[in-house]
């Protein structure tokens, strides 16, 4: 089996997290909202644009490896860029230099000590383990994505239905082995969210976006799954900038929120409405637009399109 090169081992040390380069935070030549996002995408499409948790992803070659990074990876993306960083190194090391190989042959008992060592915010060690055990039955279906596409139909017109049996089929995988006597919710299960309980699923957007697009950034291991199903990774930023530009008036985030902001830009670009999520969410990582504050129009790369 191909192998990725063998992750550094991480350093304890919180790393820092470096600003965007200036040009991709310049302002943006006057134009119609869709030029305006094209000429911000072209500034972030850059491998380097943005600290950001894919660029751990794409240190490894083989597929297979990508797809369980990503997913652990994207599993973690919540809080801190730093704090997420360093946690997805933590289970990186664990995992060794062959992730997939790793998940394939992963026994709780006697493989999960170095990740019940490990806690990211709420997230339990144990909770890694039945994740880790949760990956090792899906790859038994041959790949991830394999697994996600029995519950995808190209007819669906998005991701929302798949999702919704990825979810719930993952949920239905016997965590026992690692739990023991089975909690009343047991804590991989917050991997594993559900558009139909009003979740924006936003971890799981992203990994499809890793996934499935194909530029710069995204890495476009899957085949099977259109860019135009994608619905944004719905986090704070997204939901700031999205509401700047009027691309939802809805007021709380969720599944409704994330497929109105993704209709506004599939409107844009139909084929390729995700492409967008990168350049939004390090903009305002960035704190490169002026929401809630005073300053200056000018001083705002989507200036003119946006109405904080």
């Amino acid at each position: 089996m191909p192998r990725g090169p063998r992750p550094s081992r991480p350093d304890r040390r919180a790393p820092a997290v470096p600003r965007p380069p200036h040009s991709a935070i310049a302002r943006v030549p006057a134009g119609d909202l869709r030029s305006t996002l094209e000429h911000l995408y072209r500034q972030f499409n850059e491998v380097d644009a943005a600290t950001d948790p894919i660029q751990v992803v794409r240190r490894y070659t083989a597929a297979g490896d990508r797809e369980v990074v990503g997913f652990c990876a994207s599993a973690l993306a919540f809080g801190r860029v730093a704090s997420v960083l360093q946690s997805i190194e933590r289970v990186l090391e664990v995992l060794g230099p062959s992730p997939a190989a790793f998940v394939r042959h992963f026994e709780p008992v006697r493989d999960g000590k170095g990740l019940r060592a490990i806690g990211h915010r709420w997230t339990r060690g144990i909770d890694l383990v039945a994740l880790v055990w949760i990956l090792r039955q899906m790859l038994e279906s041959g790949s991830i994505e394999t697994f996600f596409l029995e519950g995808y139909s190209p007819e669906a017109g998005d991701v929302s239905s798949a999702l919704e049996s990825f979810s719930r089929r993952a949920r239905a995988i016997d965590v026992r082995p690692v739990y023991g006597r089975l909690p009343r919710r047991p804590g991989v299960h917050y991997f594993f969210p559900r558009p139909s309980a009003g979740s924006a699923c936003k971890r799981l957007n992203l990994f499809l976006r890793w996934m499935v697009r194909c530029d710069a950034v995204d890495l476009a291991v899957w085949t099977r799954v259109p860019a135009s199903a994608l619905v944004v990774p719905l986090d704070t930023h997204v939901i700031r900038v999205g509401r700047c530009l009027r691309l939802t008036r809805r007021v709380s985030p969720g599944w409704r929120m994330a497929a109105d902001i993704t209709a506004s830009l599939r409107a844009l670009d139909p084929v390729d409405p995700v492409k967008y999520d990168f350049s939004l969410c390090h903009l305002g990582m960035a704190n490169a637009c002026s929401f809630g504050r005073r300053r200056a129009e000018s001083g705002c790369p989507l200036a003119g399109h946006c109405h904080p």
